[in-house]
């Protein structure tokens, strides 16, 4: 019945190209998901097979929103970030590139990406304290001062800081969301076709 037909199962699970995982990470407030939406924008120019994925709209995916211990603890949030390498694996391995912005900062999580995520490439966003403190965005550094939150990345609890990324973004007053992603790109391109 399907003799002249290709396999519409084969065609699905087979990628037509090699997938990766751009995995962009920092503490909140450096910029994760500006930039990684910037650069899904630029690489969208010449490949329409990018993905977009972000660590807030995951967690509620993954139904972990509320804000008690419970989903903001080191093991929690260990857990869910290994959920999201997992997704990212079954999707690069369909041939999507995947670009992610998590926190998701614990060695054990970067250790396994880099043994299991075809085409990995991690990003890291360093940017001082005083300057998370002075964005804010979401307020939760005003709302850990203030006793409100607890089990803040980077405040009372504590992260890992990645010592093999393949791109780190030192903060820079004057660095524009552009330049940023210049280099990003340049540094992607040194290590896979894009």
């Amino acid at each position: 019945m399907y003799s002249d037909c290709t396999d519409p199962i084969t065609d699905i699970i087979v990628p037509r190209k090699a997938g990766r995982v751009v995995w962009i990470t920092g503490l909140s407030g450096a910029g994760k998901s500006v930039l990684a939406a910037a650069l899904v924008a630029r690489l969208r120019m010449v490949d329409d097979e990018i993905l977009l994925l972000d660590g807030d709209a995951l967690r509620e995916v993954f139904g972990a929103t509320s804000v008690d211990a419970q989903n903001y603890g080191r093991d929690k949030r260990t857990a869910l970030a290994m959920q999201y390498a997992h997704l990212c694996n079954i999707l690069a391995k369909q041939g999507f590139t995947v670009v992610i912005a998590t926190i998701s900062l614990f060695k054990e999580v970067h250790e396994w990406n880099r043994e299991n995520l075809q085409g990995y490439f991690e990003a890291y966003l360093r940017v001082p304290l005083e300057e998370l403190r002075r964005r804010d965005p979401k307020g939760i550094y005003r709302g850990f001062d203030a006793g409100e939150i607890k089990d803040v990345v980077g405040l009372d609890l504590p992260f890992d800081e990645p010592n093999s990324s393949d791109w780190i973004l030192e903060f820079s007053p004057s660095q524009s969301v552009e330049k940023s992603v210049n280099e990003l790109l340049n540094h992607l391109k040194s290590r896979m076709p894009l």
